[in-house]
């Protein structure tokens, strides 16, 4: 299997979900990402909630007024996060199907039922110059409609593969390896996230082609308590490298 080179993005919410715990300015998202990019990383994601309980729209154009590397905004397309893309104009913006209050994301886009939806919000994106994605299950049906609804890439919900990956890494990594053919296929991009740690992502990036970015938040914080952020950053690079 050929290999490509897999960028690193970080998502930052859970910089600012330790800051809202206790009000202040510390830690800094803002600070982080540029830390996190001087440290090695491709890219910062952020996910803007409605709640505003980690990563608020302030902290989004803070960030985007620092990043150097490709900045990737993720979120339900209501009307204000569409505004707020327009107003910022990240590298990327990612669509995820999440409805208001809910703790993570945990499914991908039927862009088959959601087809019309998504459409014209895509085109106002791609209309700005901002690449799209749309976080997405391995199903090729609904990666081919992704395609035909007008999506410059998709983002594989690697839920699953995580929860499986331990058991048998062979099986829980299949359907994604077949997800990125028909991607591919269909001339989209490919990212991936949710779930993807230290344990796992080598194997996932060795057997998933194209892989163009991984989005990691969550795991490589937890990971940076134990072995510093810098480390963390270093580490998840290094499972990226082709082998």
């Amino acid at each position: 299997m050929e290999t490509f080179p897999t960028r690193l993005s970080v998502n930052v919410n859970k910089i600012a979900t330790l800051r809202n715990a206790r009000g202040g300015d510390r830690p800094c998202p803002v600070q982080a990402a540029q830390h996190i990019e001087r440290w090695g990383a491709d890219g910062i994601t952020v996910h803007p909630r409605p709640d505003a309980r980690h990563i608020t729209y302030a902290d989004v154009r803070n960030i985007k007024a620092v990043v150097r590397t490709e900045f990737n905004i993720e979120g339900y397309p209501s009307d204000d996060f569409i505004e707020l893309v327009l107003d910022v104009q990240p590298g990327q913006v990612t669509l995820v199907p999440d409805p208001p209050g809910i703790l993570t994301s945990n499914a991908g886009w039927d862009t088959l039922e959601r087809g019309d939806f998504l459409r014209p919000v895509l085109q106002q994106f791609k209309d700005a110059g901002i690449r799209t994605s749309l976080f997405i299950g391995t199903e090729a049906r609904l990666i081919e409609a992704a395609a035909e609804v007008g999506a410059d890439r998709i983002e594989l919900y690697t839920g699953p593969y995580a929860a499986a990956h331990a058991a048998d890494p062979a099986a829980a990594v299949a359907p994604f390896t077949e997800a990125a053919r028909v991607a591919d296929q269909c001339g989209l991009g490919v990212n991936a996230g949710h779930d993807l740690d230290l344990d796992n992502l080598a194997y996932f990036a060795q057997n998933v082609q194209p892989l163009h970015e991984v989005s990691i938040g969550h795991a490589l914080i937890c990971d940076a308590l134990y072995l510093g952020l810098q480390n963390a950053v270093g580490q998840y690079k290094e499972r990226l490298r082709p082998h």
